[in-house]
C-alpha cells in the first residue's frame, strides 16, 4: 500500500481524554522538597514553586514508595495520563484537573510508581506535584537516571496521534482519546534500548511549512526551544543532566503531505529548497547543542526522503561523521489510527526497525 500522503491529517491535537479507573480527589501534600526531589524525570519540565511544569507529549515521572497506597497529585484540566505501579497501567486519567488521584490495596511493600502524559496539549500548561504515600507509608528516594538518553524530534506521526483508534474516522473527543505517546515508536525504542527519552513532538507543525500551509508564521522550529509550549518568552533550560547520545529528527511529513496552495509563497522547488535549508541548519543546531559525540539521526519517507537523504549526505561530505540517514521503511504499515496515521500496530513495527538500526550504530552511550 502506498504512503497516504495526501490523506494523513496533520492537524494540531485538542484537549484528549479517556476513560479509566476513577479519580478519588482529597487533599495531599506533597514532600517537603517539592517533586523533583523524589522523582526521576527526563523530560523538558521546569519548577515551580511545589509543582513541576511541562508540555510536550510522553513526559513521564518515576518515583518508589513504601507502603499500601500511593497518591499522584495532579493540575492538568488538558492532557490525559496512564498511572502505572510496578510496571502494570492501574489507571488512565482524563484531562484530571487539580485533583490528588489515589491508588490504594497496594501489597505492603516497596513499590515503583511512574505517570505519563498520554497525549500532546501545547495551548496548555500541565503541573505534577509529586507522589504521596498513604498513611503508615513513605515516599522513598526517586530512581537512578538511565545512563542512556534519545531525544524524538517530530510532528503528530511521533506525538501518537490516534494510534490507539480502531477507526480512521476520528472526531475530535476520539482523537484525543486515542492519542497515546508511551506506546509510540519513540517510547517503545527507547525502552527497548534501555533509555531515558523525551517526546519533543507538536502535531501538525513542519520544518517550514505546517499541514496545508495552516499557520505560516510558526514551524516547528518556532517551539524546539520551549518547555512551556504556549508562553512565547519560554526558554528551556537545561538542568545539565540532559546530554542524549542520540537525536532522532523525523520532520517533513507536514511540510509536503498537501499540495502548495494559492496565496502561499511557495513553488515547488523553493519549498524543496527552503526544507533542505531548514532542515541542515536545524540538524547544524543540534550538533552545537549536543557536540561531536551525539549521532543524530534523520529520517527519510514519502516525498520529502530524497531531501532529508541530500542534507545527510552534504553535511557528512563537509566532516560531520555522526550524522546518519535512515529511510523509513513501512512494509505492513495498516495506517489504522485517526486521519490515516500510524496504528499501535505500526508504531510496534517502526520500532522494531528502528531499533535494529540504532542497535548496529556505534554510539558511544
Amino acid at each position: 500500500m502506498p504512503l497516504p500522503w495526501l490523506r494523513m491529517l496533520v492537524a494540531s491535537a485538542a484537549a484528549m481524554v479517556l476513560t479509566g479507573t476513577s479519580a478519588v480527589t482529597t487533599a495531599a501534600t506533597p514532600g517537603k522538597h517539592g517533586p523533583a526531589a523524589t522523582v526521576h524525570t527526563a523530560g523538558r519540565v521546569k519548577a515551580a514553586g511545589d509543582v513541576l511544569q511541562y508540555s510536550w507529549p510522553g513526559v513521564y515521572f518515576e518515583g518508589r514508595i513504601r507502603g499500601t497506597g500511593v497518591g499522584v497529585v495532579l493540575d492538568d484540566p488538558a492532557a490525559d495520563y496512564d498511572v502505572q505501579v510496578d510496571g502494570a497501567t492501574v489507571a488512565t486519567l482524563v484531562t484530571p484537573g487539580r485533583t490528588t488521584h489515589w491508588v490504594h490495596g497496594l501489597r505492603e511493600g516497596v513499590h515503583t510508581v511512574r505517570l505519563v502524559k498520554r497525549n500532546d496539549t501545547p495551548w496548555s500548561t500541565s503541573a505534577f506535584g509529586g507522589f504521596v504515600a498513604a498513611p503508615g507509608g513513605a515516599v522513598l528516594a526517586r530512581p537512578a537516571a538511565r545512563s542512556r538518553q534519545i531525544e524524538f524530534v517530530g510532528d503528530s506521526l511521533t506525538a501518537g496521534y490516534g494510534n490507539l483508534s480502531t477507526s480512521r474516522d476520528c472526531d475530535g473527543e476520539q482523537l484525543k482519546r486515542t492519542t497515546d505517546a508511551d506506546v509510540g515508536y519513540g517510547a517503545l525504542t527507547a525502552r527497548r534500548l534501555g533509555a531515558d527519552y523525551q517526546i519533543n513532538a507538536y502535531s501538525g507543525l513542519g520544518m517550514v511549512r505546517n499541514y496545508n500551509g495552516g499557520s505560516p508564521e510558526v514551524t516547528y522550529r518556532t517551539f524546539y526551544d520551549r518547555a512551556l509550549l504556549n508562553d512565547p518568552a519560554d526558554v528551556w533550560r537545561n538542568p545539565g543532566t540532559w546530554r542524549p547520545r542520540l537525536v532522532v529528527v523525523h520532520l517533513g511529513t507536514n511540510d509536503f503531505s498537501t499540495p502548495v496552495g494559492p496565496g502561499e509563497p511557495w513553488t515547488d522547488e523553493s519549498l524543496a529548497a527552503a526544507y533542505r535549508s531548514a532542515y541542515s541548519g536545524f540538524l547544524h543546531k543540534l550538533r552545537t547543542r549536543y557536540g561531536p559525540g551525539t549521532t543524530l539521526v534523520a529520517v527519510g519517507a514519502g516525498p520529502f526522503a530524497g531531501h532529508v537523504r541530500q542534507v545527510v549526505e552534504e553535511r557528512a561530505g563537509a566532516g560531520d561523521r555522526g550524522v546518519r540517514y535512515w529511510p523509513l521503511d513501512d512494509t505492513g504499515f495498516d495506517y489504522t489510527g485517526c486521519h490515516w496515521h500510524y496504528s499501535a500496530h505500526d508504531h510496534r513495527l517502526l520500532a522494531d526497525r528502528l531499533t535494529a538500526f540504532l542497535r548496529d550504530l556505534p554510539i558511544r552511550w
